[in-house]
């Protein structure tokens, strides 16, 4: 309520004026996002460890009438604040004050601006109401059954509905208990499952790969401990990513735990999930979560049939009302009233697969249409590659030529002609990568998400071994 008080300055409402905040995870990210929605606003999280323009961008598009920083982040916030002459307000300034009366916010009002990831093109303001939040939240709450004694551990950035609902909002909508990190460590992420007190941990593909090998570092008795307390947890999710199969198997042997794979974007919150009881599928996303409607649809715009791979469009309460300041671009992002995803996937038994962007991983080469996210789970099955990412990469003769940018685990080597004699068994002629980049690491987003443009450009500005 103070954080309201401060921005209100006097006034009975924001009517909606955008409030910009920068601050670490804690209690006061949360009593900021509450005092803006308090007062009437619509919050913008920004995003730590930004680059400057980033932050000029957000701010500036979102037309943020001010914005709240702390100690640590005042060097990068208050600059930009001046430049764009907005107003300025430290989380130490607003604790201070009386209780006031607050505005009634209706829950049809827009309540959050939240940036897509930039993985493709420029991030979009995603805009969220009241309404939309609560039936992304309450979605989830009933799908993955959260109670008043759950207890989780945040280790993701809160700029996105990854961390913001599905951990954050969900916990404190439930009454549940959510410990929240500062940054990612490994380690003390293995301090808190040995302290068995939680039962909930939800993270992203990557920090599951920086757990394994965390956990494959440790002493013999260690990883026994390790192993027993993760076993214990009641459920442990995985999204924003593709989850690569070989990830999931050794995460099952090291915790005896199936990760749940589901499926999300920052536009409707989640969609699909598998099930928190019964047979998770390797690979797959699952079914649609309660009043989430989704279908897959061909290029003319019909709905297309099982087993056919089809562009993703979701229908339902939880799907964003508008690109912020963007009405064409929302236009163009709805089909008869359902949000095109630009994921492709396939519906097979009823459980769906994603197969990948459609704008980027579905491949057109020689004439066939193929998966990158398939092509690059049987890669990951090689014994000397870590990480890969398969992009397709302009040829006048092909039209795309598959190109595959690996990182190599310690001690390996690998030619192009070597990974093709090996996939030749698995993969299809036209599916073989004929260029190949080996990289010291994959660039990835703030969300562990690689970035398949900056990797295609890797093969225009860089030295790679390729096959005519």
């Amino acid at each position: 309520m103070r954080v309201a008080k401060a921005l209100l300055a006097g006034r009975a409402d924001l009517h909606e004026e955008r409030v910009a905040f920068l601050l670490p995870p804690g209690i006061p990210w949360i009593a900021t996002l509450w005092g803006i929605w308090q007062a009437g606003g619509i919050a913008v999280p920004l995003a730590l460890g930004s680059a400057r323009p980033e932050l000029e961008h957000y701010i500036g598009d979102a037309g943020a009438s001010a914005i709240i920083f702390d100690a640590a982040t005042e060097a990068m916030a208050e600059p930009i604040a001046s430049a764009q002459n907005i107003a300025t307000l430290t989380y130490k300034e607003i604790q201070n004050g009386a209780l006031i009366e607050l505005p009634d916010v209706a829950i049809e009002r827009r309540a959050m601006i939240l940036y897509t990831s930039g993985t493709t093109n420029r991030p979009k303001g995603v805009v969220a109401t009241h309404a939309n939040i609560a039936a992304q939240i309450s979605t989830l709450v009933e799908a993955w059954e959260w109670q008043a004694d759950d207890r989780t551990l945040l280790c993701l950035p809160l700029h996105h509905v990854h961390g913001i609902i599905n951990v954050v909002s969900c916990a404190l909508w439930s009454g549940a208990t959510c410990e929240m990190m500062t940054r990612f460590d490994a380690n003390v992420v293995w301090e808190r499952i040995a302290s068995g007190v939680l039962t909930v941990f939800m993270a992203v593909p990557t920090i599951y790969l920086r757990l394994i090998s965390a956990w494959e570092a440790a002493p013999a008795l260690r990883q026994l401990e390790l192993s027993h307390a993760a076993a214990k947890l009641r459920l442990m999710v995985s999204g924003s990513a593709a989850l690569p199969v070989s990830t999931l198997e050794r995460w099952k042997e090291i915790s005896g735990h199936i990760l749940l794979e589901r499926y999300g974007m920052t536009e409707i919150g989640m969609a699909l999930s598998n099930p928190l009881h019964g047979k998770r599928v390797p690979g797959s996303v699952g079914i649609p979560l309660p009043g989430v409607q989704v279908r897959l649809c061909g290029q003319d715009g019909e709905p297309v049939a099982e087993g056919i791979p089809g562009e993703i469009e979701v229908r339902g309460p939880s799907v964003f009302s508008e690109y912020w300041g963007k009405p064409e671009a929302t236009r163009e992002a709805f089909h008869e009233g359902w949000f095109r995803t630009g994921d492709t996937a396939v519906a097979e038994n009823s459980v769906y697969r994603i197969l990948g962007r459609t704008s980027i991983d579905i491949l057109k080469t020689g004439g066939h249409k193929v998966s990158a996210l398939e092509i690059e789970e049987v890669l990951l099955q090689h014994p000397g590659i870590a990480e890969c990412a398969v992009v397709g990469v302009a040829d006048e003769e092909w039209g795309q030529r598959v190109a595959a940018a690996v990182v190599l685990r310690a001690g390996a080597a690998l030619s192009l002609d070597s990974l093709r004699a090996w996939a030749r068994e698995l993969l299809a002629g036209h599916e073989l990568p004929s260029r190949l980049l080996v990289l010291e690491a994959l660039p990835r987003n703030a969300m562990g998400k690689v970035m398949k443009p900056a990797v295609t450009n890797l093969f225009s500005e860089t030295t790679i071994q390729m096959r005519s």
